[in-house]
This record gives C-alpha cells, structure tokens and sequence, in this order.
C-alpha cells in the first residue's frame, strides 16, 4: 500500500520559498528540525523513512550530501540517472509523484516525505495521498526577493491548523513552541492536516 504524503516546507508569510535556486535564509535549528523530522519523524517503524523531490532540489543539495543520509531518497525527473548508488541508502527516480509511491510502496517506508520544489510541491497538495504539512512559517523579515513560492493554504477550507502537541504526537518527538528567533529572522513550527478530502487525481 502507498504511504501517506507528508509535505515540510519553511515558507515566509506571503509564501516565499526560495531565489535563485538557493533558500533565502540560514537557518541552522531550522534545518535541524527538517533533518530530525525527515530521519525520525512520523508513526514508529522499523523501516526508513523517504524523501520525495524535483530534479532542482536534488542538484541544489550540495554533491558531498547527497543523497540525503539514512532515507530512502526519491528524485521526480523525466530525464535523470543515478550513477552512484549505495545499498544501504538507495536513490530511485521516479516521472511523477504516483510513479514515486510505487517505488515506495514496494519498500520497506515509515514515512514519506515531499522537500521541494515549487511545481513539487503544487502537486504533492492537490494529491489525495497528501495528509498534513509541516510548515515553517518564517514570520520576520518578509525576504521580499523570493522568486519561489509555495500555494496559499491558509483560508481555503481544505487545510487546518494543527494544535501544536498534535505535531509533536505525530513527529514522536519535543518541538519548540512559538516565536523561535535566530540570525534575525523569526519562524515558528506548525502542522497543518487535510480537512477535506482531495478530489483530484
């Protein structure tokens, strides 16, 4: 059976996500937690958990870290190869979203996870195995120059926001709670799960 899509996002508050191919922040606790969420986060299993991205999130995850350690990595792309491949952490690709849960549902998975980007995650939302967003919601400064974007779900009925004790239910693990600040930006954690179901397939 596929696994259920969980999205994690870190995303200003006009939905800025990236420009330039790059984040527009350094967030070392902030990346930590995706770290820890996409290692560990999730319902209990003995399996690993996966990550599902586009072919740009891939190429802009620097080479020595690649794929990323203690998940099965699954790259969306139409026209990719992987020449490198380690059995103990195998890297798959997949032509769509659905092509990637195949793979998956034929592996040993605790949890999926969708990183990026823009037209991957616009995607991963409107598919009906998507059930909660992780979402980082960078709420100082507005870093105006982004030129990447993830879809508004706030006020549209179909997401809701998650108590945050749900969140840390979910991950398994403590989350800090409210304002975090670090190199003069400011965010908070937050979970987000379907509220009704996706129609579209």
């Amino acid at each position: 059976m596929p696994p259920q899509i969980t999205v994690i996002v870190a995303a200003t508050l006009s939905n800025g996500i990236g420009v330039q191919g790059t984040l527009p922040w350094r967030l070392p606790r902030e990346m930590a937690y995706f770290a820890r969420v996409t290692r560990e986060g999730g319902p209990p299993s003995e399996s690993s958990n996966a990550v599902i991205m586009g072919r740009k999130t891939w190429d802009g995850i620097p080479p020595k870290f690649r794929p990323l350690k203690d998940r099965t990595n699954v790259v969306i792309s139409n026209s990719m190869t992987v020449h490198a491949q380690d059995e103990r952490q195998p890297t798959h690709v997949a032509p769509s979203i659905d092509g990637a849960l195949s793979i998956l549902s034929s592996t040993p998975i605790r949890n999926a996870f969708i990183i990026g980007g823009m037209s991957i995650y616009d995607q991963a939302l409107k598919h009906p195995s998507t059930t909660r967003i992780l979402l980082t919601r960078i709420l100082h400064p507005e870093y105006d120059a982004c030129d990447a974007f993830f879809p508004e779900i706030r006020n549209t009925g179909e997401w809701a926001r998650a108590h945050h004790t749900d969140l840390e239910s979910w991950l398994g693990f403590e989350v800090p709670s409210g304002v975090q600040q670090e190199n003069q930006t400011e965010y908070e954690f937050q979970m987000w799960v379907r509220a009704i179901p996706s129609t579209i397939n």
